[in-house]
């Protein structure tokens, strides 16, 4: 009997095999980070599959965050984050046409297989997406603009109250698709945090792995890995090297009615 078992499973896995790359063993190792994962420099804008596509109810919720190099190195911001763990917040996000948002648009070359198939592809609406995120987590006020650099899709600025800015540009992206219903993508951004007497450095990874739900509703869950990496410029950066000194994991579910799925 026990034959004939592993017999039906040897030929499940066969017909139904795992396709696990680094990034899926990455967040499977959670939260035993020891370095920054393998991506490629971000050339262009990332490309989504197209169950993504139209405008979601994003609810994001923080369910874990490690300061893995604690006491020794925290970053300013881990404390007061403490607030939202299993604070679901809910905002608008959304997935367009690269021809919908303004600037000549240029794909990944990570994307590319995609690419070929279809000349306007889907991409992430990265101002309007920014904006409601962060005003979902820090208030209306506090928010003035997030813009995106027409002519450098992968360079953000988010603009706040007296002056101050956050710049964000993606250096480096890795995906990987598993089967039709699963996307896995990685970002690396250099922050800059402008309008401080000291301009503050920092680089942050952003792992996310996406999961089409079936069903009559087309819903969309994801576990997401936001990690800090110090500067070279911190005085605390040789403490840390290549160590995230800060992890965060989300929650992510995408409700509502969007568009209907483009065929690519």
């Amino acid at each position: 009997m026990r034959a004939v078992f592993c017999w039906l499973l040897f030929w499940f896995l066969w017909l139904n095999p795992v396709q696990a790359g680094p990034l899926l063993d990455r967040l499977a190792t959670f939260p035993e980070w020891q370095t920054k994962p393998l991506v490629q420099p971000a050339e262009g804008d990332l490309i989504y599959p197209a169950w993504f596509a139209g405008t979601w109810t994003m609810t994001s919720t923080l369910v874990d965050l490690v300061a893995p190099l604690a006491p020794d190195v925290v970053t300013p911001g881990f404390d007061r984050n403490q607030q939202y763990l299993n604070q679901p917040i809910t905002c608008q996000v959304r997935f367009v046409r690269a021809s919908s948002l303004p600037g000549e648009f240029s794909a990944s070359p990570l994307n590319l297989p995609l690419k070929a198939l279809n000349n306007d592809p889907l991409v992430s609406d990265r101002a309007f997406n920014g904006l409601n995120l962060a005003r979902a987590y820090l208030g209306n006020r506090a928010v003035l603009s997030v813009e995106v650099d027409p002519t450098a899709p992968n360079r953000q600025i988010t603009t706040f109250r007296e002056g101050r800015q956050l710049v964000s540009v993606v250096t480096g992206r890795a995906v990987e698709e598993v089967g039709s219903d699963r996307f896995i993508t990685t970002e690396l951004f250099q922050q800059i945090f402008r309008g401080t007497p000291q301009p503050y450095l920092n680089q942050v990874e952003t792992t996310t792995d996406y999961h089409l739900l079936s069903g009559q509703k087309r819903a969309i869950v994801a576990d997401q890995v936001t990690a800090i990496y110090l500067s070279p410029q911190d005085p605390e950066y040789f403490k840390a090297v290549n160590k995230p000194v800060a992890l965060y994991r989300y929650r992510l579910e995408f409700s509502g009615s969007p568009s209907l799925p483009v065929k690519e």
